[in-house]
């Protein structure tokens, strides 16, 4: 069956528990102060828009799209449950998050991601959708475990 990617309640008992292994994973692998995942409240902000990718009801990928300002959106709290990566489900969601930036009018789309070896499949993947490197933006800092 096809890839449904649409909003979703980050409160449901199936997305809630891809997205603990989300916040697990990044809390594994960075120090507590370098971790820039969004807690379930924050998921629900008003600045914020999440979605999940379903394939047959099922819950395989999560995502969100945070805005910063008027111009600029931040793509927030990708993951990709274990069974499901090298599918195309992280390529499907990265697509679908800026072109819903894009319909928005979002001029600019960022991205934050660990340095670490754990991350480096996020890395390749927003490398593969077009995102380069640049500075830190919004509260983000220069340090030895954040790219932008």
């Amino acid at each position: 069956m096809a890839l449904v990617i649409a909003i979703d309640d980050p409160r449901a008992s199936d997305v809630r528990a891809l997205f603990t292994a989300h916040l697990d994973f990044a809390r594994s692998l960075s120090p507590p102060e370098h971790v820039h995942t969004l807690e379930v409240e924050g998921l629900l902000e008003p600045a914020v828009t999440f979605f999940s990718a379903r394939r047959d009801g099922q819950v395989v990928g999560v995502g969100a799209l945070k805005h910063i300002d008027d111009a600029h959106a931040e793509l927030k709290s990708m993951h990709v449950e274990v069974g499901a990566r090298r599918l195309g489900v992280g390529r499907a969601l990265v697509a679908h998050l800026v072109a819903a930036a894009r319909r928005r009018g979002y001029g600019r789309v960022s991205t934050e991601t660990g340095t670490m070896g754990g991350f480096a499949p996020a890395r390749a993947l927003y490398a593969g959708a077009g995102f380069v490197p640049c500075q830190p933006f919004g509260d983000y800092t220069v340090n030895p475990y954040s790219c932008a």
